[in-house]
């Protein structure tokens, strides 16, 4: 977790995005990590907006939490903001003022919980399965931005092989994958609010994303389970988390007794 301050008054940014993933990838430059940028595959960290999302007077604090499965990534982000305190987000000026470790985890088998998307989460519908689901197509290879009238089966599904993406690229080989055990990652759904957000994808490059934001309801079934949901909670779910979607909070976890 970063501790910021604002450096000015400023209008809080909800296009965000394009220049704080700019920052981190700035700070991992030159390190084993800086080759994933343009690599088409998870990379591996996930990331809030700047928090609580208000407008700004110069002094008041926000926080960024930034989260990975590899320690030693984290230690280098952490490294840079620190050495370079100077983090400015758009037209959102912040110092760093301090980063401190945290260790978010959904608890052992038995414990109950719920986790809020911090963030909107992006889910889209590859054309070759859009007959499969009943989903109009409007043809060609664009994939379809998932949306309530879509159902949960095809969200479930699209959720579950991005996981498998993440889990075959950190988690160790021999252990089973999401796609590889019954039952669903979690226990119930429930949908906040769907909307549209312009994201700058690259430099000069805009793009209107249709996102949701979610509360999931979890039970840890078992040791795999548990580290399903808590590979989810470090890379983030869904896809685009370079860009700071799918990033993932606990906000309940009550404790087996």
């Amino acid at each position: 977790m970063a501790h910021l301050s604002a450096r000015t008054d400023a209008a809080y940014q909800n296009d965000y995005h394009h220049k704080l993933r700019g920052r981190l990838w700035d700070a991992l430059e030159d390190t084993k990590y800086d080759q994933r940028h343009d690599d088409g595959e998870p990379p591996g960290f996930a990331y809030s907006n700047p928090f609580p999302p208000h407008d700004m007077d110069a002094g008041d604090d926000r926080k960024l939490l930034v989260a990975s499965p590899e320690e030693e990534l984290l230690a280098q982000v952490a490294a840079d903001l620190l050495e370079d305190p100077e983090l400015n987000i758009g037209e959102m000026p912040f110092h760093v003022n301090d980063v401190t470790s945290l260790a978010p985890d959904v608890g052992e088998p038995g414990t109950r919980g719920t986790i809020e998307t911090g963030t909107g989460l992006l889910v889209r519908i590859p054309p070759w399965r859009c007959e499969e689901y009943d989903i109009d197509h409007p043809g060609g290879d664009t994939a379809v931005f998932w949306r309530p009238e879509h159902s949960m089966e095809p969200l479930r599904k699209q959720l579950e092989d991005n996981l498998d993406q993440k889990h075959d690229r950190f988690a160790h080989d021999h252990l089973p994958g999401p796609s590889d055990v019954d039952g669903d990652l979690f226990d119930g759904y429930e949908l906040i609010k769907t909307f549209a957000v312009p994201v700058t994808v690259t430099e000069g490059q805009e793009m209107t994303y249709v996102l949701s934001k979610w509360k999931f309801e979890y039970t840890v079934r078992d040791d795999h389970h548990r580290r399903h949901l808590n590979l989810a909670l470090d890379c983030g779910i869904g896809e685009r988390n370079s860009l700071g979607l799918g990033f993932m909070n606990v906000t309940e976890k009550t404790q087996p007794y």
